[in-house]
């Protein structure tokens, strides 16, 4: 793989990829335009050492620590080693501006794809070898779903109070490591269904209200 900065551009990344991994991963974005079920349906149809993955899902806080995370891969076995490499790609994002769009960095053989709103840190892991599109997708996918059920006041302390919401996100993207889905109006519409409660009037009728706004971003998705 060509080297690279510690960070860089998400953009930029693109345009200095070897001719070889350029044309996969041009490839796979055409697939993604014609077929917005593509991430999906490779995980589906796929054996698993094919299909695109993730090793984690971490969203921190703008001091590094854990607000809500979620490992797949056994490469942090201890919960010490977990919080090491927080701290360790949170340091070395920290000064980034990756608040415009997407940034992506190599990191002790992982790809990590990140992104910053307000006092939240929302980062993507991957394998070295995979498609920084489709981990960029991800990330998207969870920061978009995040939004729409936080209804778009996303800082910490919202994300702390719907911590639920978070986690059940993390379970309609991933299973396994392999991407599930990767459209927010589908998952927060998933989690707003998963977490209905009828002897909780005013819980339901939060959970209401974000499955009404997931539904409105998804018929204004069809409609354009």
């Amino acid at each position: 793989m060509t080297k690279l900065p510690i960070s860089f551009p998400l953009k930029k990344r693109f345009q200095v990829l070897t001719f070889k991994r350029l044309h996969k991963t041009l490839h796979c974005k055409a697939k993604a335009l014609c077929f917005p079920h593509y991430v999906k349906m490779t995980s589906l149809f796929c054996y698993r050492d094919s299909c695109p993955s993730v090793k984690n899902i971490l969203l921190l806080d703008s001091e590094g620590k854990r607000v809500a995370v979620k490992y797949f891969s056994d490469d942090w076995p201890t919960n010490g080693a977990k919080l090491a490499f927080e701290k360790s790609i949170f340091t070395k994002t920290l000064k980034t501006n990756a608040r415009i769009e997407a940034e992506i960095m190599m990191f002790d053989s992982n790809v990590i794809i990140y992104k910053f709103i307000q006092d939240l840190h929302f980062f993507v892991t991957g394998g070295d070898d995979e498609n920084e599109l489709i981990l960029a997708t991800v990330l998207q996918g969870f920061f978009d779903a995040v939004a729409l059920l936080l209804r778009n006041n996303v800082d910490k302390r919202e994300a702390l109070e719907n911590l639920d919401l978070i986690l059940l996100c993390f379970d309609e993207i991933v299973d396994g490591g392999m991407v599930l889905e990767t459209d927010p109006s589908i998952i927060a519409g998933k989690v707003a269904t998963h977490t209905m409660d009828a002897d909780a009037p005013l819980s339901e009728q939060t959970i209401t209200q974000a499955w009404a706004t997931a539904r409105e971003h998804l018929t204004r998705t069809l409609l354009k």
